[in-house]
């Protein structure tokens, strides 16, 4: 087997990985009992930065580690080789995520509004979980697996009657 083949392996089963992580951290923490970092993501401001990013530190942290932990120079023969490609995989999936959440999403990096396919999917998405006013409640937690725009903003309007999320009028109807 090619020398090459299970670190790429690696990465790419880590960057899909990474996306279970964001998405279960994203809703059972960020939306859970670590809001007050991301509060400030959900709510009008001109701030060129957030309290929310202070989870791209951890992700970076996370990385790091892992690049340590998979380093020879760092814990000599003790080293777990196969941490490189772990540390290698989160810091892709940190850098897919800032350019679609980030730059394509909220456009904080550029000025691009998808008209069709995938990225608008994706767009629409998000906005559609920005619609909710306040942690409780939501849909799409992921941020590089969009559902079908259609379905979350049905799933919007179920919880609202339910009494689950308060979701903003525009949203739903």
């Amino acid at each position: 087997m090619s020398d090459w083949l299970i670190p790429a392996l690696i990465v790419v089963a880590t960057v899909l990985a990474m996306e279970v992580v964001a998405w279960s951290s994203h809703k059972y923490i960020m939306h859970g009992w670590g809001w007050g970092w991301h509060r400030d993501h959900h709510e009008p401001h001109d701030n060129l930065l957030e309290k929310n990013d202070l989870y791209g530190v951890v992700g970076a942290v996370m990385s790091i580690s892992m690049f340590a932990v998979g380093s020879p120079l760092v814990l000599g023969e003790s080293a777990w080789l196969p941490g490189t490609w772990v540390g290698l995989g989160i810091l892709f999936y940190g850098i897919i995520y800032t350019l679609v959440h980030d730059g394509l999403v909220h456009q904080r990096y550029f000025r691009w509004v998808p008209k069709r396919g995938y990225a608008k999917r994706l767009v629409q998405a998000h906005k559609l979980h920005h619609a909710t006013i306040g942690k409780e409640g939501g849909v799409s937690f992921g941020f590089l697996f969009a559902r079908d725009p259609a379905r979350l903003k049905q799933e919007l309007k179920l919880q609202r009657e339910a009494g689950v999320a308060v979701v903003r009028e525009a949203a739903v109807d």
